[in-house]
């Protein structure tokens, strides 16, 4: 999808109603030429290009739209990278402009980390070596998601998703996630600017970090979000149904959570191109508990072939079986 010409003969040869982008490494520049000249881009093709890459998203919601964001230094160069490195301090987190789901993003605490981090970042790219951003560490209670819908009756929040990550990628969600009215009210305020200043209909997953009352916008993704999973079985519209009606201009009166609930993500490490699965039944056992497989063909290392749902009394009993669901379905090599 990087190759802009071979993009533009698959759209042109189809003719589709709506250009939906499900996956980041697609060549905007020729959404935005073909926007133009009539295809409808969902959201629009400014959302997709500012959403690709760190460095539009972040200037747009801290240089324009100033919204809280943690200390940042954008660099090019290795050289640049250095002066940013001191400029921000350690600890600080490094990550390609253009990557998700942990890709060559590294934490650095010390100066034996500093060459690591650049070099892991380098490699980590979504369109190859390129530029990074520097972070500064963010004094943060928890993480959120807050699923955002511009409709046709204008805009709508989920109740705010929680997760926990490991190695940059999240592993559990839950619905609600406790937070105070003031941070609740502050989130969905930023998420409506920045979803706003991306136009278009649709779903939109806003990640902030949450401290007591403040909230700090981290990234936002214009589609469903990975943490959203949950919501399968957390609400009577799942983000996907959310996100289809948005796009299609069907109405959403609203939006009701179903009580407290979890995603647990089943992440087996192997190597097959021949996928089967056990456990699925030990898995269903548990009532309010449900499983997802992605259908993936084939597994090379580590890779997430599932989610498991459920619902229960608390989060945190939600949690516990979502991960104890997930635990009992592996992949037959």
């Amino acid at each position: 999808m990087l190759d802009s010409q071979a993009l533009r003969n698959l759209i042109e040869q189809e003719k589709p109603d709506y250009i939906v982008p499900e996956i980041e490494a697609i060549h905007t520049p020729t959404l935005q030429e073909l926007e133009k000249e009539g295809f409808h881009i969902i959201p629009t093709a400014l959302a997709t290009r500012l959403t690709m890459d760190r460095e539009g998203i972040r200037k747009l919601a801290a240089e324009e739209l100033k919204l809280p964001t943690s200390h940042y230094c954008f660099a090019g160069s290795e050289t640049e990278y250095l002066d940013a490195i001191k400029t921000i301090g350690t600890p600080c987190v490094v990550k390609p402009v253009m990557s998700s789901s942990g890709k060559g993003q590294s934490i650095v605490r010390t100066e034996a980390d500093v060459k690591k981090a650049w070099d892991y970042a380098q490699e980590g790219g979504r369109a190859g070596a390129g530029r990074v951003i520097v972070e500064g560490f963010v004094d943060f209670d928890f993480e959120i998601t807050l699923l955002t819908v511009r409709h046709i009756n204008g805009t709508s929040f989920c109740a705010p998703i929680g997760h926990r990550q490991e190695d940059g990628d999240y592993r559990e969600s839950w619905q609600p996630q406790a937070m105070s009215e003031v941070a609740l009210e502050k989130a969905q305020a930023q998420a409506k600017a920045i979803t706003d200043a991306l136009g278009g209909r649709g779903l939109f997953g806003v990640e902030m970090f949450v401290k007591g009352d403040e909230v700090i916008f981290s990234e936002v993704s214009p589609r469903p979000h990975d943490t959203g999973m949950v919501t399968l079985i957390s609400q009577d519209l799942s983000e996907f149904a959310l996100h289809v009606r948005a796009i299609l201009g069907l109405p959403i009166p609203a939006i009701r959570q179903l009580g407290p609930a979890a995603s647990a993500v089943i992440l087996p490490k192997g190597q097959s191109e021949t996928i089967s699965y056990e456990g699925v039944d030990d898995a269903l056992m548990v009532e309010d508990t449900q499983i997802r497989l992605f259908g993936k063909p084939e597994i090379n290392g580590q890779r997430r072939l599932g989610v498991a749902l459920a619902r229960a009394d608390s989060v945190e009993q939600a949690v516990e079986k979502a991960k104890q669901a997930a635990a009992k379905v592996t992949f037959i090599p």
